[in-house]
């Protein structure tokens, strides 16, 4: 068995300084290596998942403006199937493990000339990247002990006008607004994704007109009660039909009004889009990078379970996935936001105890963010999952996500 037969993507969202994500760094673990460069055989996987993002008919990348972030060792640098990537799309961060040889130098040149763009990891901590920094467009800074004058210093050392520096491992909001204030403007992270400090006593306005819409459908109202219920936002009316009838929905007719929707999609399908205007509905409160984790959340846990439940269940997963973030954008502790909502029991446990029926699905998911290689084989192997399957539902997810528009 090769060893790309074992190996799983994982992934960390790149953001800006307005928590935007502009790209995701992508990696590899393989079973007994701890590297995330992947081994020579684990480039052709990669080149052909990443490829089938692209959009042959129009030639765009199916990720929107984000970039691919890969780690590439010596094995991998040279290999011809690094050709197969969508060259203007990938950043190639170079593993501090190549010996930066003539050979090497010249490779990274001739990838540039061909528009690949090149990362280089903490170079402060390895002199054989001195000679590439000229060549660098990102360099990544570990900022896991550094404090707010070391960052600042190292920002000045490494960055210019043709070249980005990332802040790496930030973990905390409070470390993101340092960096911020240091000058820093690229995040590698889930920063935003963590539940700190969720002290708040009432939930942010802006989220009654979704919640009162779930239960209402939740509660099975009659069509006329939950049409009014839209009226008493527009935007939201607005919002769901844009979803509705975005790429990533696929319905052959477009929905004209919430009557439409309604009568076309039934009320377990309105439940899961209606979850989509409560990740949105936070008047810029939300963070987008939270946003877009939270629906790709739902989409992979959705895809992950599609070989296991009928399609009510599917939507459910849908709803498991993007409210497990339900807490973080709300501001509030799980309990506490879940008091607002009438759910059914396994969404419930799934997302207070990431257990019951859909609890593995989630933290088959969760552990695909935190590119935990041994939760990952060992949920996946659970689930009867092998790695094609998790990695093609993956970045399947990631561009459904980017198709919403959102």
């Amino acid at each position: 068995m090769s060893t790309s037969q074992h190996s799983f993507i994982g992934r960390q969202p790149i953001v800006n300084s307005q928590q935007e994500i502009i790209g995701y760094e992508f990696f590899f673990k393989n079973e007994g290596n701890d590297s995330h460069a992947p081994f020579e055989s684990d480039i052709q996987t990669c080149a052909k998942i990443l490829s089938t993002t692209i959009d042959e008919m129009q030639e765009s990348w199916l990720l929107g403006q984000q970039l691919a972030f890969i780690c590439v060792d010596a094995v991998m640098l040279n290999s011809e199937f690094l050709e197969l990537m969508p060259a203007e799309k990938t950043v190639l961060e170079i593993s501090h493990t190549v010996d930066v040889t003539p050979e090497a130098m010249a490779r990274c040149i001739a990838l540039k000339q061909n528009k690949f763009k090149i990362a280089l990891d903490n170079p402060q901590q390895y002199p054989q990247f001195e000679s590439l920094i000229p060549y660098a467009d990102y360099i990544k800074l570990d900022m896991t002990e550094v404090d707010a004058a070391q960052a600042k210093r190292l920002l000045q050392k490494y960055q210019t006008p043709a070249c980005k520096v990332i802040a790496e491992n930030v973990e905390k909001n409070a470390q993101f607004t340092s960096l911020l204030e240091a000058g820093y403007k690229q995040f590698q992270g889930y920063f935003y994704a963590k539940p700190e400090n969720l002290t708040s006593k009432v939930i942010n306005p802006s989220f009654d007109g979704v919640l009162h819409l779930l239960n209402l459908v939740s509660q099975e109202a009659d069509n006329k009660t939950i049409e009014n219920g839209f009226k008493r936002d527009t935007t939201l009316s607005y919002k769901l039909l844009r979803y509705i009838n975005s790429v990533g929905f696929g319905l052959s007719c477009e929905v004209q009004s919430i009557g439409h929707a309604l009568t076309i999609l039934g009320r377990n399908q309105l439940y899961r889009w209606l979850t989509l205007l409560m990740v949105t509905a936070g008047n810029n409160s939300s963070s987008p990078a939270l946003m877009k984790t939270s629906i790709t959340r739902g989409r992979l846990t959705e895809l992950l379970g599609e070989p296991f439940f009928d399609k009510r269940d599917r939507d459910n997963l849908f709803v498991v996935g993007v409210f497990s973030l339900l807490d973080v954008m709300l501001k509030v502790p799980m309990d506490q936001a879940l008091e607002k909502l009438q759910l059914p029991e396994p969404i419930v446990e799934a997302l207070t105890k990431r257990e019951g029926i859909f609890g593995p699905f989630l933290k088959l998911t969760e552990a695909c963010e935190d590119a935990n290689n041994a939760e990952i084989r060992q949920l996946a192997a659970l689930l009867q999952l092998n790695p094609e399957k998790v990695n093609q539902c993956h970045m399947e997810a990631l561009a459904w996500t980017e198709a919403l528009g959102i």
